[in-house]
């Protein structure tokens, strides 16, 4: 009995000493909590006013490297393009005109020829016994008129003298022998004027000066009539063939100048509308255009160009290349926020097609009336290409 009471005694005194141990360890793990919460928070730091972090941000330039340019909204020309073939104006098959063994061709592909310059050769054998023949029977057809006149002659001469000697139906008959000779002749002669002709068809020589751009016979084959041996074409008469859609067909005329860039080249040319086909082609709603091309020795028969064709003015933001820093794909440019200290802001802008010289379309990123740094080398530049610009695009009002 004395035991237990002493055990419950015991018991009273540790539950005291628990009561008051607890809530000062979870005050203390409290406080601890707090503490570290507020030092993950930035409560212990010295703090940064936001106006100085965005003036210290902001960079800025020296205003005497640039110039000034306002974004404005500009009227450009606007140009489509129509792609072509260049082709020869005046191009040649090269043909013989009898059956004959080619004895020799002169040029090969690439030679440049002059006209009546001896191309191909034919076997003569042929044509120069046939011209013999003819020649032969010329002869006789001489010796038969020959006799037929002095048989008509004489009897001419005794009718004369004695009416009676001779019938009228002899002195027919010796008459119509005699026109008979005659025409024998003129037809001998026509057959040996006809092979003449023939031998000379055994030389073929270039109707006109070009360059032979293709030999399709070699030395010893046959030539058939009419079936192409060389091929050669006029590079002085080279023009751009090119389909062109109904809505920009209709505004160009023959004479009009227009651009040709040839890629392989990288080069642009002035062409002048050489040909118009009268007729929309249904299928493609295209007209056929032809345009002559200058004479350049670079410029072959063949190659791929570019017809430029105006198509109207448009109006939109412009800026000049020189303006845009690239950075991989991504697009640049220097937009003034402060003129009195110089602060810039780097914007990223995005382009669109490229107009006259190094002039682009700016699609967005920018805003009229904000101003945009350029090196002050390139400024005179953009100043000469503006007002080529502004010049082309108030043509094409007038003409409009």
């Amino acid at each position: 009995m004395v035991s237990k009471i002493v055990g419950h005694e015991r018991g009273d005194r540790l539950s005291r000493r628990g009561g008051i141990s607890r809530p000062f360890v979870i005050v203390v793990g409290l406080l601890l909590l707090v503490v570290t919460m507020a030092w993950f928070a930035g409560l212990f730091t010295p703090k940064i006013v936001p106006e100085a972090t965005v003036q210290a941000a902001i960079p800025r330039v020296d205003l005497g490297r640039f110039v000034q340019y306002p974004v404005e909204v500009r009227e450009k020309p606007y140009f489509q393009e129509a792609i072509g073939t260049l082709r020869s104006a005046r191009r040649t098959n090269v043909a013989a005109r009898i059956m004959a063994r080619i004895e020799k061709i002169h040029v090969r592909a690439g030679d440049r020829v002059e006209a009546h310059q001896v191309l191909v050769e034919l076997d003569r054998q042929a044509v120069e016994a046939q011209l013999r023949q003819a020649e032969a029977a010329l002869k006789a057809a001489e010796a038969a008129l020959a006799q037929a006149r002095d048989q008509f002659q004489r009897a001419q001469k005794v009718r004369e003298a004695n009416p009676a000697a001779i019938s009228e139906q002899e002195f027919t008959n010796l008459e119509s022998q005699y026109r008979a000779a005659e025409a024998n002749r003129a037809k001998a002669e026509q057959a040996v004027a006809e092979v003449q002709v023939m031998l000379g068809y055994t030389i073929i020589r270039a109707p006109q000066s070009g360059i032979v751009v293709d030999r399709l016979a070699e030395d010893g084959d046959i030539a058939q009539p009419g079936v192409p041996l060389l091929v050669l074409y006029d590079p002085h008469s080279l023009r751009l063939e090119v389909a062109v859609m109904e809505s920009l067909g209709l505004h160009i005329n023959v004479g009009d100048r227009l651009r040709v860039y040839v890629d392989a080249l990288q080069q642009e040319f002035e062409g002048i509308v050489d040909e118009k086909v009268p007729q929309a082609e249904a299928i493609t709603r295209s007209f056929f255009i032809k345009v002559r091309m200058p004479e350049n020795p670079a410029l072959y028969e063949g190659m791929f160009g570019r017809l430029v064709i105006p198509a109207g003015v448009r109006r939109h933001l412009c800026l000049h290349s020189g303006a845009i820093e690239r950075v991989g794909q991504l697009e640049f440019v220097k937009v003034l926020l402060d003129p009195t200290t110089g602060a810039v802001e780097r914007r990223l802008i995005r382009t669109g097609q490229r107009g006259y010289g190094a002039w682009v379309e700016v699609l967005s990123g920018l805003s009229p009336g904000e101003a945009i740094l350029v090196p002050r080398e390139l400024a005179e530049q953009m100043d000469r290409e503006l007002g080529q610009m502004s010049r082309e695009a108030a043509l094409l009002n007038r003409d409009n």
